[in-house]
């Protein structure tokens, strides 16, 4: 079954509506009137940095951000790490645990950590890695329970990862099972960054690039962990590029 905020993006999809109506086609409240509506509207849509009010008073979906013109260091980014039960995303691997951290300017903060049920056995192999399993995640929720907040958390903000296409692929395919989204964000990856910016460096996997900037966690190979030690370098990376002259997210794309 969709959530209500799912049915919304839906509703919304094709442009802003007033409360009332949302109240009526989301909510399915036929008969609630003007005031009503908007209570129960502001309750579902207002902590939710999916939708945005504007001055008509309608609601609608917060458009992508706009990275024309900012300063790659000034851009909203959410730094993701996930940890799973194998390499197949659009196989039979799931999601185990997921972390997105924030990073706006010097500010960095976990907006969403949750450990997953992948809904089938984790291999030996990954919780030699990762520590994480089977009785770890037994009562933790299915993706398709956290899918709203993770994709709150992702919203309106420049994907970062360190191999980004794997991190990336992963929660493009689990939101896609859970709630029919097509997740397109705009992507960085801090592999190919790093390999453009610290061309001295001759491995790239995260503990080298730890190790260069000399950045140090104790939970490696989890995801909070491993998600803030790339926000760290992210910003280590960012340091460079300005260094260089990068001034806008074109240019930092295009490394």
């Amino acid at each position: 079954m969709r959530t209500l905020a799912e049915r919304a993006l839906r509703f919304l999809g094709d442009g802003p509506r007033p409360p009332l109506e949302i109240a009526h086609e989301v909510l399915g409240l036929a008969r609630a009137n003007r005031v009503v509506s908007e209570r129960l509207v502001l309750a579902l849509l207002g902590a939710d940095p999916r939708f945005a009010f504007d001055a008509d008073g309608r609601w609608g979906v917060r458009p992508e951000p706009t990275l024309g013109g900012v300063l790659p260091a000034d851009l909203p980014f959410a730094v993701v790490d996930v940890e799973t039960t194998g390499m197949r995303a659009r196989g039979d691997d799931r999601v185990t645990e997921v972390a997105v951290v924030h990073v706006d300017g010097e500010r960095i903060t976990v907006a969403f950590e949750s450990l997953v049920n992948p809904g089938r056995p984790i291999p030996a192999f990954i919780t030699r890695l990762t520590g994480i399993d089977d009785a770890m995640v037994a009562g933790a929720p299915r993706f398709e329970e956290v899918a709203d907040r993770v994709l709150a958390s992702l919203t309106g903000r420049v994907f970062v990862a360190h191999n980004a296409r794997f991190d990336l692929s992963f929660l493009r395919a689990e939101l896609e099972r859970a709630c029919d989204v097509a997740f397109r964000p705009p992507l960085l990856c801090t592999v190919r960054l790093s390999r453009a910016l610290v061309p001295e460096l001759p491995r790239r996997n995260l503990d080298a690039v730890l190790n260069w900037f000399g950045i140090t966690t104790d939970r490696r190979h989890r995801a909070a962990g491993d998600a803030l030690a790339t926000a760290e370098v992210l910003r280590r990376l960012l340091g460079r590029a300005e260094d260089r002259g990068v001034a806008t997210w074109q240019e930092l794309e295009a490394l």
